[in-house]
């Protein structure tokens, strides 16, 4: 059976790790970042995709005549509104342009549910986000959409090398936010957003076209529950009190995202939830201690 060729556009935390899995299972893939460099087991070219130019150009690099599929997982960087209009919404546009057959997987994020209730939130929920930077990546989840494509809503990644909780409680930094009841924190492990992108890329796009799937672990845990739990695992005094920061990058939101259509495809997760993973992956916490010092 010939492996579909896939275009990865953005090579950082999920995109490069992605690569590394396609490769290893014998896909023939491409990468995409805004400075080319020599991996050695693919090729990493230079783009940037809001400008249609440089998309252009890239097309004519490629180690193959056109992608089978194109993975689109940039990042907007710290940037705003305008960096999420021009890395997603125009970012999309061009590379349609540039290869109007091909579909799209989008990785967006859970972010676009702006409830603050506590419920449970499915694909089919209202998308209510109170920024601009969310409304942005429903557009963009449209137009994906429209092109056959598939848009899957991340939670908040974590994995080695990253983790703002596991950082804040490791440096003694961290703090509960006031107030019941606490709110959930949805979050998703690097190798299962890696693997859920390999896990489509493998049934076939073109079987879920137009859908939208949520990104998730099973374990939904409030903010209250994840700080208690590290506290007994690492044997550290829980964090104190503080009013909660309602101005963060990140909108303030409280619901559970619900991943049920992403087990219904048939993927199962490799980390469940966020406690599990810091006791089975060995490169979570030494990962994180690393930064520390």
């Amino acid at each position: 059976m010939a492996f579909p060729r896939i275009l990865i556009i953005g090579h950082g935390y999920v995109g490069s790790a992605l690569a590394q899995l396609l490769v290893d299972e014998g896909f023939p893939v491409a990468a995409v970042n805004r400075a080319a460099s020599e991996d050695g087991s693919y090729p990493i070219l230079a783009a940037d995709v809001a400008k249609l130019e440089t998309v252009e150009h890239m097309g004519d690099q490629l180690p193959f005549s056109e992608p089978d599929v194109i993975v689109h997982c940039a990042s907007s960087g710290r940037g705003g509104a305008e960096a999420y209009r021009a890395v997603f919404l125009d970012g999309v546009e061009h590379l349609q342009t540039v290869f109007p057959d091909v579909p799209i997987i989008l990785t967006s994020s859970t972010s676009v549910y702006g409830q603050t209730d506590g419920s449970v939130v499915t694909e089919q929920s209202p998308t209510s986000p109170d920024r601009e930077t969310s409304r942005i990546l429903c557009k963009a989840e449209g137009k994906v959409g429209d092109g056959g494509g598939i848009a899957l809503r991340l939670a908040g990644i974590y994995g080695p090398g990253r983790s703002v909780h596991l950082k804040k409680m490791l440096e003694g930094t961290a703090s509960i936010e006031s107030g019941e009841p606490s709110r959930y924190l949805n979050q998703i492990h690097r190798d299962d957003a890696a693997g859920a992108i390999a896990h489509f890329l493998q049934q076939d796009v073109g079987k879920h076209s137009g859908s939208i799937f949520n990104v998730s672990d099973d374990t939904p845990i409030t903010q209250r529950e994840c700080y208690e739990a590290m506290a007994e695992f690492f044997d550290l005094p829980v964090p104190p009190e503080a009013a909660p920061n309602k101005n963060r990058k990140r909108a303030w939101t409280n619901k559970i995202v619900d991943n049920s259509a992403l087990h219904a495809t048939g993927r199962e997760l490799l980390y469940p939830g966020f406690i599990d993973a810091l006791q089975t992956d060995g490169r979570l916490v030494p990962s994180i201690r690393e930064q520390i010092g």
